[in-house]
């Protein structure tokens, strides 16, 4: 991890645990990461699986570093996994639909009408996900009341079921307390105060093997953090905040809708003459403007791709006119920058990382940075640790007055951040997925 700089953790994409709300990542396990990777002072790579089974295949062939998803401590995982010390705690509770008049009964009928005893369970059909310690749960219920429950499992995210009990696609599921709460306020409909097991801790899950120092580290990291007013205010943030239900309606909630901002058709159409990813170019232009096309900067950019007046007179497009004239005149300075460095810097993933860099403190100053990292030993065509480190010290007297610096003084740390987060962030959105809402029978 030290050697490539980076925590890699596997985690799933829901409501609470890790999603995309208005172009920024959220979650309650990704602020977790964050705040370790920090600790470690490593970057964060976040891989989404919803598939538990996936997840530890992940973990454990080294694909993953973590599997930093709500896992219940049992006996059985002990032999596939190592347990982290406990993050959360929580017990499962049965997912069921009130009557559909509701609203108009009394308190006394609605619990007429639903299950609170979980001997009634005997002969149900749940549906839980498959791998989740859901369906050992309602198992071991079963051989405590003595009649079979139909337990099925299925290839689907908790929070599908959910969805499916709230619409009447199925009648039951099982899971975690936190989670059928959290989607209560989405749900009214939805009961969640049956519960079916006993208070369970929940951990993250590390590779049994050659896993001693980073358990150290991790172990010791949950125990401080967990006692911190910020773990308190984390966890109250994601499993005790209203303001959750306004998040999952908007339209830029990307969980339920893939939008990342108002803007998403015409970065799908610029980027095409860009052949990114639109994924990519929404991240520059999150990282510009936070999608406001009001922006303007201490320096005179403006808009969405906040752009200079002269850029956009040089390409002959009225930045200031429309939201859409600011993106051409955006992309038509990365097609040109894209041109710039197609010579000068051969493979197209690093030269990416140079375009960005140039968008940000100009190509000039990044060609500077090329001919200092050449001239003292590094590699002037590789941006991490080799020109990122050149662009850092060109705000160093003794860099930017060296001859081969044709630009001058240049305080590089926000273009080199600027890389950075930009292809973070990028990462990030790359894990949007829509939900699949539809359940085979």
């Amino acid at each position: 991890m030290r050697k490539r700089g980076k925590l890699i953790a596997v985690t799933d994409f829901n409501s609470t645990n890790y999603f995309i709300y208005k172009g920024e990542p959220m979650g309650f396990h990704y602020e977790l990461l964050k705040q370790f990777s920090e600790y470690l002072n490593l970057n964060l790579e976040i891989v989404t699986e919803n598939n538990i089974t996936r997840s530890l295949e992940m973990l454990n062939n080294g694909k993953a570093d973590l599997l930093a998803i709500d896992l219940a401590i049992n006996s059985s995982r002990r032999e596939e996994f190592r347990f982290t010390e406990p993050i959360n705690q929580t017990r499962q509770v049965l997912v069921q639909r009130k009557p559909g008049n509701w609203r108009s009964m009394t308190n006394d009928d609605i619990e007429k009408k639903i299950i609170r005893n979980q001997i009634q369970l005997a002969g149900k059909t749940v549906y839980v996900q498959v791998g989740a310690s859901s369906a050992e749960c309602l198992k071991n219920l079963q051989n405590q009341i003595g009649d079979p429950i139909r337990i099925i499992e299925v290839p689907y995210e908790t929070e599908d079921l959910i969805s499916m009990v709230a619409k009447g696609e199925i009648d039951y599921t099982v899971c975690d307390e936190n989670i059928a709460n959290v989607n209560s306020g989405y749900f009214p409909i939805i009961d969640t105060e049956t519960p079916v097991s006993f208070s369970q801790n929940l951990a993250w899950g590390i590779r049994k093997k050659n896993s001693d120092t980073l358990a150290v580290a991790l172990n010791s990291w949950i125990t401080t953090f967990k006692k911190s007013d910020s773990y308190a205010l984390l966890y109250a943030k994601y499993f005790r905040n209203e303001r959750s239900t306004r998040i999952f309606r908007s339209d830029y909630y990307s969980l339920s809708t893939g939008k990342v901002s108002p803007w998403d058709n015409l970065i799908k159409s610029f980027s095409d003459s860009l052949r990114w990813d639109w994924r990519l170019l929404a991240s520059l232009i999150f990282q510009e403007s936070r999608f406001d096309p009001t922006v303007r900067s201490w320096a005179g950019a403006v808009g969405l791709m906040q752009i200079m007046p002269e850029t956009g007179k040089n390409f002959g497009v009225d930045i200031m006119s429309s939201p859409e004239n600011n993106m051409k005149a955006g992309v038509l300075y990365i097609n040109y920058l894209q041109k710039f460095f197609s010579d000068k810097v051969p493979d197209s993933t690093e030269r990416l990382k140079f375009v960005l860099a140039a968008y940000n403190a100009g190509a000039g100053n990044v060609v500077d940075a090329m001919k200092l990292a050449r001239k003292n030993g590094k590699n002037p065509f590789l941006w991490d640790e080799n020109v990122a480190v050149w662009m850092l010290k060109k705000s160093e007297a003794n860099y930017y007055n060296d001859p081969v610096v044709e630009n001058g003084y240049y305080k590089g740390d926000e273009s080199v951040n600027f890389v950075s987060q930009v292809l973070a962030r990028y990462s990030d959105y790359k894990n949007i997925k829509m939900s699949q809402k539809n359940l085979p029978y």
